[in-house]
């Protein structure tokens, strides 16, 4: 029997969202979607009633799709959502994980978030698009121009040769973007874009020296990613004739989530998922994780048992994660999570809704689709931990399908991140 996502009422869900949703960006009909080598949806009223449809339905427990209903208690009214709502959300899974590092380095932020507000420079129609990518260029080089000393500053003193370097490349292709844009080549504008704040991104990673708090010591035990670790996860498609496998890149968020990440880094060393099914994909979310038999998460062979891990939530602000409560339980409720469900493809734990260390092994991914699930002022922040965001190919988790099978998850980098690996340990 899979864990539940079963949610209470949420505030949020009352009146239309201002902004427009985001829909899915336009996926090509390939036969396998490899790693690498936007239409928007205006919101009508007609898709907000649907939307306040699918919560009462989560509300009551009314049975979808075959899954077994759960009845979830009402918990207490948000006194003002507006506090949620801080400006325009990140959705970027990119950009998240970056903003979500554990460092405070203003000088190199000032060179990240005009390279990634050329992404918004390109919806402009026409050439005036380019004339916005041009005025982003330029400020980036001159904050990195202006800065570059403070941020050699914040690197962590082993990695700085290598910080150099990378700002030295950064510097190079920024005056590479700038002399795309002066021949007007639209479409190298976003490659080249990536390409950069690649760059930014690992010279941010490179400013966080060690792991930066202790993890409480009931938990120490655990299998912890003390930093961050890359998996693919290759799916099988089944009955689609325009795609027949998927490999998905999932980054795993140790430095936010080190007891929930490390649990599945460490259940994917001991390929638990290979082979197994998607267990419901309902345009909601895709979950899979339970295994055969009346077990709902891994049994542990060292105990018998099944393992479970508690709730773990890093607020924005905090030091160091909470554990074993919503921030709704805490009387946080202006709180807001460094890792929010705000991406396609954000992952998290699934859990029994009445008991908040219950989850053990049942993941999911967000896709973000609905109206009930605002960015910034939505019913999962603070009620289910995230752990890490699909960045490649996750468009095309809305493809996946009940009875699609995992044929792998591999893992790609930071391996030697987990600490107290159990799957090391015989038996």
């Amino acid at each position: 029997m899979a864990a539940a996502l079963a949610f209470p009422t949420c505030c949020c869900c009352r009146r239309p969202s201002l902004r427009p949703s985001a829909g899915r960006r336009g996926r090509r009909p390939v036969a396998r979607c490899a790693l690498p080598s936007s239409e928007k949806n205006s919101f009508s009223w007609k898709e907000y009633a649907i939307s306040v449809a699918l919560s009462a339905g989560l509300i009551t427990g009314a049975p979808t799709l075959g899954w077994p209903a759960h009845a979830s208690p009402l918990e207490p009214v948000i006194p003002d959502v507006s506090v949620l709502i801080s400006g325009p959300p990140i959705k970027d899974p990119g950009a998240l994980l970056r903003y979500a590092l554990p460092i405070d380095n203003k000088a190199v932020r000032e060179v990240q978030k005009p390279l990634e507000d050329i992404t918004d420079s390109l919806k402009i129609a026409g050439v005036r698009a380019l004339d916005s990518v041009e005025r982003n260029v330029r400020q980036a080089s001159r904050a990195l121009s202006n800065g570059r000393n403070l941020i050699l500053g914040g690197l962590a003193e082993s990695k700085r040769a290598n910080g150099e370097e990378l700002l030295d490349k950064l510097a190079v292709g920024l005056d590479e973007l700038q002399r795309i844009v002066e021949d007007r080549n639209r479409d190298a504008v976003a490659p080249k874009q990536k390409e950069l704040l690649q760059y930014v991104g690992t010279v941010e990673e490179d400013m966080v020296d060690g792991f930066p708090y202790e993890v409480p010591e009931e938990y120490s035990s655990m299998p912890l990613l003390k930093g961050r670790a890359t998996v693919d996860m290759k799916v099988k498609i089944k009955d689609n004739p325009n795609l027949e496998d998927c490999v998905f890149r999932i980054v795993l968020d140790g430095y936010n989530a080190p007891v929930t990440a490390g649990n599945f880094l460490d259940l994917v060393e001991r390929k638990f998922y290979d082979g197994m099914e998607i267990q419901r994909a309902d345009g909601f979310v895709v979950q899979t994780g339970d295994p055969e038999g009346p077990a709902e998460g891994f049994i542990d062979p060292s105990t018998g048992k099944v393992r479970t891990i508690p709730l773990e939530l890093m607020v924005d602000g905090d030091k160091a994660p909470v554990y074993g409560e919503t921030l709704e339980e805490l009387g946080r409720y202006k709180a807001q999570t460094k890792l929010p469900f705000n991406a396609f493809g954000t992952m998290a734990m699934a859990r029994d809704e009445f008991d908040d260390n219950s989850a053990s092994s049942q993941i999911f991914w967000l896709l973000k689709e609905s109206e009930l699930t605002p960015s910034n002022a939505n019913i999962l922040d603070g009620r289910y931990a995230v752990f890490g965001y699909v960045t490649e190919n996750e468009d095309y988790l809305a493809d996946l399908k009940v009875g699609d099978v995992i044929e792998s998850i591999q893992v790609v980098s930071g391996l030697d991140n987990l600490a107290n690996p159990s799957y090391k340990i015989v038996g």
